[in-house]
């Protein structure tokens, strides 16, 4: 099964099944000497956890962390580290339904028409329970660019037709973390959590987005063709389970504009240049300017619900699924941390690759 490393030189390899023993993850290429905070990245596991709210999925798993490798005397030896997530929870029983079922918009089919068999416990790899070890990676490589200056903040900005419309410069990201839903807006944050409650009751679910921001960025990370900041941003939230739109900077709404006023006028500010607007993203021409890096990342309602739907099974006979087990009426309480840590990756490993650039 290929697709299960991220990243070129701060490289992640992720492993294990929403129903197997355990999942884990091998980073290679952090730098020798980190200080190494356990603590943190167990916080980080806790914000992704599921059973955290009355809004999420209520599987009941603590998502303790070990390292195993890669760690001496509390800093990164330089070899890979090593880390695994032992499951807790598993109820396969829950899904013995679907065994020979495909779960319309789910992965269930295009894994059967892939390998010729899936693992239908949970979804196997194709579970969200994967990004539990990308969490893991994403803390080492936040510790790397705290280091820098460099810091990440995620929110919810939107939950169906509930939308945040305030710039996130007027935004007191400290609220982030005071309401199940991470909406910074407190008042709107009610609003988004009531709304998931009667969606959940119905058995449906519920999409919406979350903005990204990065503010401490220097110039000058990032690469000129392939590998542009920007379209690695995208390929690593569009990893996301359920993501299904990535734009950043004036994104699709910056074609309403002209060139004269999409254009961002550079300036200098006591040695540092800077532009008087941020319409790129704090992105241009692939490399970072050093201004704020922002962006949106949407996500689709979850596949699972609980009203019979019409599907067919393996042998392609016309089938009835209702969905079982435990699963989240909305995935963006829990996407915050999940897009903040594939941020991290990406930043942490464009600063590794400026870093060679310049020797």
């Amino acid at each position: 099964m290929a697709g299960n490393s991220f990243g070129q030189v701060f490289k992640i390899t992720t492993f294990g099944e929403s129903h197997g023993k355990a999942i884990g993850v091998i980073v290679d290429g952090c730098p020798a000497g980190l200080p190494i905070d356990e603590a943190f990245i167990q916080q980080e596991l806790d914000r992704r956890r599921p059973g955290q709210s009355s809004i999420v999925t209520q599987r009941k798993e603590s998502d303790t962390v070990q390292l195993l490798s890669g760690v001496f005397e509390g800093q990164s030896t330089g070899t890979p580290i090593a880390m695994v997530i032992y499951n807790d929870d598993q109820r396969s029983g829950d899904y013995s339904h679907i065994a020979e079922k495909f779960r319309p918009s789910h992965a269930d089919y295009t894994f059967f028409a892939k390998y010729g068999l899936r693992d239908y416990r949970g979804g196997g790899r194709s579970s969200a329970r994967e990004t539990a070890a990308r969490v893991a990676a994403g803390a080492i490589a936040k510790l790397l660019l705290q280091t820098l200056g460099v810091q990440i903040h995620a929110y919810v900005s939107q939950v169906g037709h509930l939308q945040l419309l305030e710039d996130y410069k007027a935004l007191d990201f400290s609220n982030i973390e005071a309401t199940d839903v991470r909406c910074p807006d407190l008042a709107l944050a009610e609003e988004m959590i009531q709304l998931i409650k009667t969606v959940r009751k119905a058995g449906d679910t519920i999409g919406g987005v979350v903005t990204g921001v990065v503010q401490g960025c220097p110039p000058g990370w990032g690469e000129p063709v392939f590998d542009k900041l920007h379209a690695d941003l995208a390929k690593a939230m569009m990893s996301i389970n359920a993501t299904k739109g990535f734009e950043y900077g004036s994104g699709f709404e910056g074609v309403t504009l002209r060139g004269s006023e999409h254009n961002d006028l550079f300036y200098n500010d006591e040695g540092i240049i800077k532009t008087r607007t941020n319409h790129s993203g704090g992105i241009q021409g692939g490399i970072s300017n050093g201004m704020d890096i922002y962006f949106r990342v949407a996500f689709k309602p979850v596949a699972t619900i609980i009203p019979a739907q019409a599907s067919v099974d393996e042998a392609g006979e016309a089938v009835t699924v209702v969905g079982r087990g435990r699963h989240d009426p909305c995935v963006l309480p829990r996407a915050v941390p999940i897009v903040e840590a594939m941020t991290a990756l990406v930043l942490a490993d464009h600063h590794l690759r400026q870093r060679m650039a310049r020797l």
